[in-house]
């Protein structure tokens, strides 16, 4: 069985790598480690499909190093160590090592002694954070180098590359690819060029020629092809969590159509629980006081999107999203708990005022105990002048509030208005 088009066109000279031109481009870094004969374990650090392999592929046939390829997650110790017995009978081996974060101590303890020595040149490739999802003991014997998703023209000139090789691509067949389904091609991949060669081939594969032998493909065509939405849809990749955070720093800057974009995507990931969680902290945190109506009416939306499921949940969501998109914004809640945290943290959580502490139990008077506390609801407008702050904290002001919505206007006149009435001084 023939291997697929986008691995019979894997380089091998790094010359012919389409894109990551920081990394092998004439002067960068990978180019002049191969040039010089310096070549160091690496970790190559991006999306699906943008050229970890390829760069891999292209570094061995520079080197001329055997390339051997294991997946950390499914391949075992023992394969791992056919590939070390292979290295200390022909010198040098090259090992991609794809999920790399997925590598489990035993085999990451039997790998490093051989990254030590040289005898394994490993070259990790990964879509997860490498700070974050790869063990430190790997990390500080590797280089990490990040890749990111090709230009459109460079998806472009693979695909180009593709039809006119007659050993490796689809240079033998008779392709008619119009500008419309090329630019579709490259654009719905979102620099994914192992789906854009993929589709590619199953275009062709699966289109009859013409009677005079002409296969054409069209925008539909492709587009039936792609057989997937052009996004990364994994709810566990580091990419998904960039979309989130991303999805609520749109909210914040109040840019509607942004946050709807990642909505979008989160949506058709699969993960609504992510966006009704993001929702409900967003509208508390980033809109808050400033109108706290529209933090009762997220609660509302998302309960409508559990009980809706998708895809009618979009609807409620979407409402939500665009109201705290163009809602007044204030994050005066949640700066004045962790300030409040941040004192109690350093030790500022003093006693409890003796007129404040529970009375509810034998012996409390006798402590004095509750016995000089103001009962609020006996006194005129139901407030009475009395201290409730530790007596170090006697003065502390958590709360700054805001001026961006009517509602945090009016709090703002009464904090202040009562602060100044317990006879606190601002400090």
């Amino acid at each position: 069985m023939q291997e697929p088009l986008a691995y019979r066109m894997r380089p091998h000279h790094l010359e012919d790598v389409v894109g990551q031109s920081h990394l092998v481009g004439p002067g960068k870094i990978l180019n002049r480690m191969v040039k010089a004969n310096r070549l160091s374990s690496l970790i190559l650090y991006g999306p699906p499909g943008t050229g970890k392999t390829s760069i891999a592929s292209a570094i061995s046939g520079a080197t001329k190093f055997a390339l051997r390829t294991l997946n950390a997650a499914t391949d075992s110790k023992k394969q791992l160590e056919q590939v070390v017995e292979e290295a200390k009978f022909s010198g040098t081996v090259i090992l991609l090592l794809d999920e790399i974060h997925r590598l489990t101590k035993p085999k990451q303890d039997y790998l490093l002694p051989h990254l030590e020595s040289g005898r394994i040149i490993l070259i990790g490739a990964t879509t997860e954070n490498p700070y974050i999802a790869i063990n430190p003991a790997i990390r500080s014997r590797t280089q990490i180098f990040p890749v990111y998703p090709l230009k459109e023209t460079e998806v472009k000139q693979a695909i180009q590359r593709a039809l006119a090789d007659k050993e490796h691509g689809l240079g033998n067949y008779q392709i008619d690819l119009t500008d419309a389904a090329g630019n579709h091609l490259a654009s719905a991949t979102n620099g994914d060029l192992r789906s854009a060669l993929n589709a590619l081939e199953l275009a062709v594969l699966s289109t009859e020629a013409d009677e005079t032998g002409i296969i054409h493909l069209d925008t539909d065509v492709i587009s039936e092809c792609l057989q997937k939405k052009a996004f990364a849809a994994d709810k566990d990749g580091d990419a998904h969590y960039d979309v989130i955070s991303a999805f609520q720093k749109s909210i914040r800057g109040s840019d509607t159509d942004a946050a709807l974009h990642y909505l979008a995507r989160l949506l058709l990931a699969g993960d609504m629980i992510s966006v009704n969680r993001r929702l409900l902290t967003i509208a508390y945190e980033d809109i808050g006081l400033a109108n706290p109506p529209a933090a009762s009416r997220t609660v509302q939306a998302v309960q409508a999107a559990e009980k809706l499921g998708m895809p009618e949940a979009r609807i409620p969501l979407a409402n939500a999203v665009i109201e705290l998109c163009l809602s007044p914004k204030s994050n005066s809640a949640i700066v004045a708990i962790d300030k409040a945290m941040d004192d109690v943290n350093q030790g500022k959580a003093h006693e409890v005022p003796k007129h404040l502490r529970d009375s509810h139990y034998a012996g409390a008077a006798e402590l004095g105990h509750g016995t000089e506390y103001l009962y609020p609801h006996a006194y005129p407008h139901d407030w009475i002048k009395q201290d409730y702050l530790p007596h170090n904290l006697r003065n502390v002001s958590y709360y700054n509030p805001k001026e961006n919505g009517r509602y945090e206007k009016a709090f703002k006149e009464q904090y202040w208005r009562l602060f100044k009435a317990q006879g606190k001084k601002k400090s």
